[in-house]
């Protein structure tokens, strides 16, 4: 996978969890958020009998990345 087309999986995430939710109104809230989509990538990962990354795990990955661009785009 190349990274323009994990840019581009990250920028759609993003889009449409921001006609979902709210803007982030603290840094506190922000993080809030950004570990729990972290708590469900560990979960995929204790799910996962693989070595290595599987669509589930990608998918909440790519999940965590478009709320780090949330927040920097709400509060940075």
């Amino acid at each position: 996978m190349d990274i323009n087309h994990i840019i581009q999986d990250i920028a759609s995430e993003y889009k449409r969890a921001n006609t979902l939710y709210p803007a982030f109104h603290s840094n506190h809230e922000a993080y809030a958020v950004i570990l729990e989509e972290l708590d469900e990538v560990w979960d995929e990962i204790k799910k996962s009998k693989e070595v290595t990354g599987n669509e589930k795990i990608k998918a909440e990955l790519i999940q965590v990345a478009a709320m780090c661009v949330k927040y920097i785009e709400n509060l940075c």
